[in-house]
């Protein structure tokens, strides 16, 4: 389920959900701990501000390492209440919050996130930094989604979020396939 809202975490949970993805990291009032009581892994989401107003000038020290400080952060309210590190997965929110500048330092220093020891979801598949990046609309952005996912996948990234499955599928082997390649 992907929800900021604990009641309809529960309900979702309930009918059978086996994830939480909060694009909040379980900060509003009462996620941490219904979380916990559900038992089920959850993908803590960066994004600064909320989404009405997020990419209104969006600034950072140094987007990295304040991710990194945040996900420690959420990381250690998650144990506090129970919640196991072996449930948890962490995502920097590609464009939420985040400038294009930002979006392509996060990417290019995604192995940071591996110190945290969990895994990284990436999801940038037809993103508007795409967009930006090759000046194509939405629906002719697979080129630059299997690019992205790629490179994310090289850099280490354990999950991938995508539109265009099969292709993502293809392209991630072939990286996986590359990079792990002594185990073939």
């Amino acid at each position: 389920i992907d929800t900021s809202k604990p009641e309809v975490m529960a309900a979702a949970v309930n009918a059978g959900a086996g994830m939480i993805n909060d694009v909040n990291a379980l900060r509003a009032v009462g996620a941490l701990e219904q979380a916990a009581i559900l038992k089920v892994p959850v993908c803590l989401m960066h994004m600064q501000g909320e989404p009405r107003t997020m990419q209104k000038n969006p600034g950072y020290q140094d987007v990295v390492e304040d991710l990194f400080t945040f996900f420690k952060q959420r990381i250690e309210s998650c144990a506090a209440v129970g919640i196991t590190r072996d449930t948890i997965v962490v995502d920097p929110g590609f464009g939420f919050g985040k400038t294009l500048g930002h979006n392509l330092e996060l990417l290019k220093r995604l192995p940071r996130f591996h110190e945290l020891g969990l895994p990284v979801l990436v999801g940038i598949s037809r993103k508007s930094m795409i967009g930006q990046i090759i000046q194509r609309e939405v629906d002719e952005r697979l080129a630059g989604s299997l690019a992205a996912a790629t490179l994310a996948t090289w850099l280490g990234a354990g999950i991938i979020r995508a539109h265009d499955v099969k292709e993502t599928v293809d392209a991630v082997a072939i990286a996986t396939a590359t990079r792990d390649y002594k185990n073939y």
